[in-house]
């Protein structure tokens, strides 16, 4: 699980469920803390397991690259928070009305500080940054959602989820990003394995 910190092994892209799950309830927490406290936690946190995140991430002091290379990714904090969303846009290069959602949804959380938002928050910042209009922005949004990009919050708004966050991290290494989204479905068991249960109960 990576939040803002690292182990020092690379962020490992099969999560399970139940590393999703975690890593959702530590974002939600994050994120009721001003930035500089933030910041100040996670180095309190890192000082109290013995990590080094700025060590592990390799981290340097000039503008971050957004874009998550092989085996490296950058620290939330480390970001240009000044970018542009065009520019933010520019550099994920999302294909999909779906990944752009989630590009959108992330700059609003993480450059603009809107935790929750809605549609309409969604579609100002899109013409903001310059993009071809949604043909249906809800529709996008609500596809988002049933992609696990978007989770539910309060008063019928949506917020980025874990594993949409992970996902825009990504971008724009495509292969990468769609290991991501792979790795967190939830595996059907197979017709064969459940027909030979049934028999075995018999």
């Amino acid at each position: 699980m990576d939040y803002r910190a690292t182990r020092n092994e690379s962020v490992d892209v099969n999560h399970s469920s139940n590393d999703l799950e975690i890593l959702n309830e530590v974002l939600a927490a994050f994120r009721k803390l001003e930035a500089d406290s933030q910041e100040r936690m996670l180095n309190t946190v890192a000082t109290f397991l013995g990590l080094n995140p700025r060590h592990n991430l390799g981290m340097s002091p000039g503008p971050a690259n957004h874009a998550v290379a092989a085996g490296n990714q950058e620290s939330l904090f480390s970001e240009d928070r000044s970018i542009s969303p065009k520019q933010f846009m520019f550099e994920k290069q999302p294909k999909t009305d779906v990944e752009k959602v989630a590009c959108l949804a992330y700059y609003l959380t993480h450059y603009r500080g809107v935790q929750h938002f809605k549609t309409l928050d969604i579609s100002k910042l899109n013409t903001e940054a310059a993009q071809v209009k949604f043909a249906n922005a809800a529709v996008a949004v609500d596809n988002a959602t049933k992609r696990n990009y978007l989770a539910p919050a309060s008063k019928g708004s949506k917020q980025l989820s874990a594993l949409g966050e992970q996902y825009v991290l990504a971008l724009p290494d495509r292969e990468r990003a769609r290991s991501i989204a792979e790795s967190a479905r939830p595996r059907r068991k197979s017709r064969k394995t459940s027909q030979q249960r049934t028999h075995d109960d018999e």
